[in-house]
């Protein structure tokens, strides 16, 4: 312990004596150690921590379908009610309602009119996840019917913001859409809703569902959670439901929406993003192997000097494990340093992720520095002390005043060594750099690809407004006159072009209704499906939806005229094959729609997928939630906004008016998982492209330092500047060309398992390659002239005299 605490002391000297070198080192292991500790702690919430419920390996997730929208992967409330009776595999099975987003509730009475997002659930629903309220209680038998007492538990973000953490509002009653509501509870500050089932949503409240006949008539809305009972599996469980679905489809031929698909409630939410996951922690090692590398090098370089310092204590009787004790303390400090440094960049970095709502990956809310996540940094860090260190310290550890001469005599086989180490520490960088590289380029022209794809409508200078007025209206036809006339209000705005109403805006909510041609018939399981979106007469045209064929809607075309729908291109190719799809009718909703145009495709799930079959119907032909206003205006957005809100309140004082966003930021999020993949993985590859070339600029300029009195001798005799500098120069492109080779090769094999990840691009596109290997080759080109300029540069005489 003396001796450790002696190597201590005499690192920190050392530090002392060299604060420059030892911050650019700490500096490149802290990028290194940071990266790996910010993608830890990212991952781990998702991928490596359990879900913040009680026992959550025995929680599953029961669908209707695997694929498909998402009404044909949730359930009709019927089905929960009959797996509970006959189920043999579970402890207990609770829902949510899915199409939560479609409703809105309206918080007036305190303070400003606010507009509320609130998730209807099972009565059990907290109790089979484990989840205990953090103030209050669960809801109650007489809440959780159809008609039953109003109750919201409060989610626990919502409780701070609106209410200030104020306990006593647990008991009292708020007004939501002009109906008290009783406050019974408020959720644990673990338990974010939206952060783990809908993410990059916003969730303000729970309140009950009711399992019941009516809420079965809604068809398909319900998302079922399972507590497995102990010793059950997810395949135990699978086949338990596939009998029992077998049994009511035989009890009742009739019966539709049956189907049941079990997997774990983990495997569910993380399932889409364990290919990001696994690519940027591999990313990550990638840029700590390029930083331990480089540290490597620049230790060998500046071992060299300390040669001599070796050779004198080892012949002062201190043997090889003494001296190599010292250096890897040394190691072990600088690295330490390093590892300070990466936590608080990842704090940083981690702050960011967590803070943000542009980024619909799942728990990202909960992404922190924690204990597990300082102690995978002490690991880390302690493991790239030893790899930056072991090399320089077993190879000067074994000196001797003899080898030290010779090793700076020319051609010294250990000097030559030593180089060759170097060098192929260098190729090993740039090799690994190569790889990340190509990665990045990879998905850098995958999201490109993605923004580059045809939306179907126009987002630039559309904003839009989630509205919903509490008045009470005889006729859907009255209740459409009041949004009419708000939006005659706001057309009427200076610099407004045009408005109009969707209960669906592109990119946002999911649903599909099952849909046939008139006079059609369909075997089993091979009707179409479609997804209906309720509008205006106004909305395709403000959108920018082109109309391919027919009219649009039009004022009149209400419920004095028939039922009329508009399809676009795709449902009428599906539906209508080889035929003019024009004046023909549909089956959907309960009823039959003339078909009365044809608009182009829209991207309505997100920008990777194709468009599906849609349907546009006038909302004053059928019934409908909550709408979003859409105001087109070349305004900025923040004179746009209070002119806007100023004419929602006008039409309707109690109407909220701050819930706004604009189209383009919506096009935004639908690829913010691919870009924060991207941004990562760019990152990554930036941080390794500096350290490689950082590298091939120490070796090549210790190798010129090396050689100044050689250089001075050469140019004294005659040799002019560019034959000096062609052979530093071409032993750069030697170095880099091997490392890009080296790369492409492994790039091929990696870029084959990140297909999952890519888009509108071949895993092995020649572009991409050749772009990165020509930066790396470019960048590389640079590193080595710089050292090769300088040597050009030698005075003979300064160089006869140094040598």
């Amino acid at each position: 312990m003396y001796g450790l605490a002696q190597d201590t002391r005499y690192t920190l000297r050392a530090i002392k004596r060299q604060p420059s070198f030892f911050a650019f080192a700490a500096l490149i292991i802290g990028l290194g150690v940071g990266a790996n500790t910010a993608v830890f702690s990212v991952m781990s919430p998702l991928m490596l921590r359990p879900l913040p419920f009680d026992e959550p390996e025995r929680l599953a997730w029961v669908a209707h379908g695997s694929e498909g929208g998402m009404s044909l992967v949730t359930s009709r409330t019927s089905n929960l009610r009959d797996y509970r009776e006959m189920n043999q595999s579970f402890e207990a099975l609770t829902g949510y309602f899915a199409f939560f987003e479609y409703e809105s509730f309206n918080l007036v009475g305190i303070g400003q009119p606010e507009r509320l997002v609130g998730v209807g659930v099972a009565q059990n629903f907290l109790d089979v996840l484990g989840v205990r309220p953090l103030l209050g209680r669960n809801f109650d038998s007489e809440e959780s019917v159809w008609n039953g007492r109003p109750a919201v538990i409060l989610t626990h973000g919502f409780w701070m913001r609106r209410f200030g953490g104020d306990r006593s509002i647990v008991g009292e009653s708020i007004t939501l859409n002009d109906q008290p509501t009783a406050v019974v509870g408020v959720l644990p500050p673990t338990f974010d809703f939206a952060s783990t089932f809908a993410p990059a949503s916003r969730v303000d409240f729970l309140r009950p569902f009711p399992i019941s006949d009516e809420t079965d008539q809604w068809g398909n809305t319900l998302s079922i959670i399972g507590r497995l009972k102990p010793g059950a599996t997810i395949e135990s469980a699978q086949a338990d439901l596939d009998v029992i679905t077998a049994r009511l489809q035989e009890a009742d031929p009739a019966r539709w929406g049956l189907g049941a698909v079990v997997t774990g409630l983990h495997d569910q939410i993380a399932g889409d993003f364990r290919g990001a996951m696994v690519l940027l922690a591999a990313a990550a090692g990638v840029v700590m192997l390029v930083a331990c590398a480089n540290l490597s090098n620049l230790l060998l370089a500046r071992g060299q000097t300390r040669r001599k310092e070796m050779a004198i204590r080892s012949t002062l009787g201190a043997d090889r494990l003494r001296l190599v004790r010292q250096l890897t303390v040394e190691s072990l400090t600088l690295a330490s340093f390093g590892g300070l440094l990466g936590v608080v960049l990842a704090y940083g970095v981690t702050r960011a992720v967590a803070g943000t709502t542009a980024v619909s990956i799942p728990m990202l809310s909960s992404v922190s520095i924690d204990g597990t996540a300082l102690l995978f940094t002490l690991v880390v860090t302690i493991v790239a002390g030893l790899l930056i260190g072991i090399v320089p310290a077993l190879q000067y550890s074994q000196a001797r005043e003899a080898e030290v001469i010779n090793d700076s005599s020319r051609g010294s086989t250990e000097g030559r060594r030593s180089a060759a180490f170097r060098e192929g520490l260098v190729v090993g960088e740039v090799a690994l750099a190569c790889v990340l590289l190509v990665s990045g380029g990879l998905l850098l022209r995958s999201f490109l690809s993605v923004l580059d794809v045809d939306l179907g409508f126009q987002p630039a200078g559309a904003v839009a407004w989630e509205v919903e007025t509490t008045r009470s209206y005889d006729s859907l036809s009255e209740r459409a006159a009041f949004y009419y006339e708000l939006l005659d209000r706001v057309e009427a705005l200076p610099g407004v072009d045009g408005a109009g109403f969707t209960d669906t805006p592109p990119l946002g909510r999911n649903r599909s209704w099952g849909v046939r041609a008139l006079g059609v018939e369909y075997a089993e399981g091979e009707s179409p499906s479609a997804f209906p979106r309720i509008v205006d007469w106004r909305y395709l045209t403000v959108m920018g939806i082109p109309l391919l064929a027919g009219r649009h809607f039009t004022a009149d075309d209400n419920y004095d005229w028939p039922q009329v729908v508009i399809l676009n291109e795709t449902a009428a190719e599906t539906l209508f094959p080889g035929q003019d799809p024009l004046g023909q009718s549909i089956v959907t909703g309960g009823g039959e729609w003339e078909v009365i145009g044809i608009v182009g495709n829209v991207r309505h799930q997100s920008l990777e997928e194709s468009s599906g079959l849609e349907m546009y119907m006038p909302m004053t032909q059928i019934g409908y939630g909550a709408l979003v206003m859409v105001v087109r205006s070349p305004l900025p957005v923040g004179t746009l906004a209070g002119s806007v809100r100023a004419a929602i309140q006008e039409a309707d004082p109690m109407m909220p008016t701050g819930d706004f966003w604009t189209m383009e930021a919506v096009v935004d999020r639908s690829v913010s998982p691919r870009r924060f993949t991207l941004v990562l993985v760019g990152s990554f590859a930036g941080t390794a492209l500096l350290l490689a070339a950082l590298g091939i600029y120490a070796v090549l300029s210790f190798s010129v330092s090396q050689r100044i009195p050689e250089i001075g001798i050469r140019m004294a005799l005659g040799e002019s500047a560019a034959t000096v500098l062609r052979p530093v120069v071409g032993r750069t492109m030697v170095l880099a060309g091997t490392g890009v080779a080296i790369g492409a090769v492994a790039s091929f094999s990696v870029s084959r398992l990140m297909q999952s990840l890519l888009f509108g691009v071949g895993s092995t596109d020649v572009p991409s390659f050749a772009a990165m290997a020509l930066i790396l080759l470019v960048v590389s080109a640079v590193a080595g002239f710089l050292p090769a300029r300088r040597a050009s540069a030698t005075d003979p005489i300064e160089a006869l005299r140094v040598g």
